[in-house]
């Protein structure tokens, strides 16, 4: 009876520290717990992005606007001089001397602009002043060139003359101070009925495609169809 008690007590005490050994090592049956992965910090790379997108802007920035090429400057005409008498005549031919200095008269129908119809304005042989504009001009059968009216009114001086018996107007460039011709009261109606019959010999005409470069880039807004004078 003894000896089954000891067992019984020997039983118990193993019992007890079975129990003892599971309540202080509680995780020994569970699994190994794995630690959460490092959580990756994205600072840095944040940083960079931001110092390249500040570097972009900082060098868009810094970047020089594309130089337009400036326009080209138009060329402006020398201011006139006037020439002594010997000079004009070497640089005036024989009849433009007499025509303009002299108030000769060139034969009809054989002079230089009397079919000439070329777009462009027609100035002083002597002074380089504008007179005349291709657009006023028309084929008045009288054998000179006619204009209904002159490119600057203020250019244009007027005298009576009485050469051949009866009075005439003269036309005279008054920079010049150049004989240009004579104005008659029958020209067209619908153009204010004047006729400015005007000597060869007393101008010079330059195209339209060469007013800007011989310094009269002004006047080239004359041939645009919604403009019909140059304000004066």
């Amino acid at each position: 009876m003894k000896q089954f008690i000891n067992i019984l007590a020997i039983l118990v005490a193993g019992i007890f520290v079975c129990s003892c050994d599971r309540s202080e090592n509680p995780t020994t049956n569970n699994p190994e717990k794995t630690n959460p992965p490092a959580t990756i910090k994205h600072n840095t790379t944040e940083k960079e992005t931001k110092s390249v997108a500040n570097i972009s802007e900082k060098e868009v920035t810094k970047k020089e606007p594309v130089n337009k090429p400036e326009p080209k400057e138009i060329p402006k005409r020398k201011p006139y001089v006037p020439l002594t008498d010997e000079q004009l005549r070497s640089t005036l031919t024989p009849l433009q001397y007499q025509v303009t200095k002299h108030e000769a008269t060139e034969r009809p129908w054989t002079n230089k602009f009397d079919k000439h119809f070329e777009e462009g304005i027609y100035v002083c042989i002597i002074s380089g002043e504008p007179l005349f504009s291709s657009k006023d001009k028309y084929d008045s059968g009288c054998g000179w060139p006619a204009f209904t009216k002159p490119i600057n009114s203020k250019e244009i001086v007027s005298n009576t003359d009485f050469k051949i018996g009866y009075a005439r107007t003269e036309v005279r460039a008054k920079t010049g101070n150049s004989h240009l011709g004579h104005v008659f009261p029958d020209g067209p109606q619908s153009k204010g009925g004047l006729r400015y019959c005007i000597n060869s010999a007393s101008l010079h005409f330059i195209p339209k495609d060469k007013l800007a470069e011989e310094g009269y880039g002004e006047y080239v807004q004359l041939f645009d169809a919604n403009i019909r004078e140059i304000p004066q």
